[in-house]
């Protein structure tokens, strides 16, 4: 029988392990964020109206996030959560994460850069979401063959919807969520101040991409 306490641990240091990529990840990208920059004008129209669309799927990201984090906030490794968001797709936390790279890459003006933050995001999630299956499959067994043949990995199968009852929340692990979400929009900042650092040297930026 597979020891549920060492699983637990095992996706612990796994989440882990994902933050700290992702942490290198920005500070790699940080760069970018002052090398290149949307094509439109900043006072554009589009590139206003693409900035704007972007908090909003921050925005919705964050929400959906914290919202996942009701349903399995704690129990990932104790119950196989299959209801609400989890019943029509396996992976929705991870989902709204790739909505809200998208938003956060959209700061840039740039639907190219913002489609990088997107396959970025999806590079690092994926392997985790394979380890994740690999453990999950350990402790149910044919229950989550079932559930995995039976709901998405990623987009959502609406039709499935199927909502839990009573919902026991885990407060620590929706602060987190939460806490984790302030903290990515907290790096809309770093695009303007990025656009603050190209007005002051010469030359800058070197990239427009559309």
């Amino acid at each position: 029988m597979t020891d549920i306490a060492s699983t637990h641990r095992n996706l612990d240091a796994l989440q882990l392990r994902r933050k700290t990529t992702i942490r290198i990840v920005v500070a790699a990208l940080g760069p970018l964020l002052v090398l290149a920059t949307g094509s439109a004008q900043p006072d554009s129209l589009y590139r206003e109206s693409l900035e704007a669309a972007g908090i909003m799927l921050i925005v919705v990201g964050i929400l959906g996030r914290t919202w996942c984090t009701l349903y399995i906030g704690g129990r990932k490794a104790r119950t196989l959560v299959a209801d609400g968001p989890y019943s029509v797709s396996r992976n929705p936390l991870y989902l709204f994460a790739f909505v809200a790279a998208a938003g956060l890459g959209a700061q840039s003006g740039s639907l190219i850069v913002a489609s990088l933050f997107v396959v970025g995001a999806y590079a690092i999630f994926v392997p985790v979401v394979r380890h994740e299956e690999i453990a999950l499959g350990a402790l149910f067994g044919a229950e989550f063959d079932a559930y995995r043949k039976r709901v998405p990995r990623f987009l959502p199968r609406l039709s499935q919807w199927q909502d839990a009852p009573i919902l026991m929340i885990d407060p620590k692990h929706y602060r987190q969520t939460a806490l984790d979400g302030l903290i990515l929009l907290a790096f809309v900042p770093a695009f303007y101040a990025a656009e603050w650092v190209r007005t002051l040297v010469p030359g800058l930026p070197i990239l427009h991409l559309p």
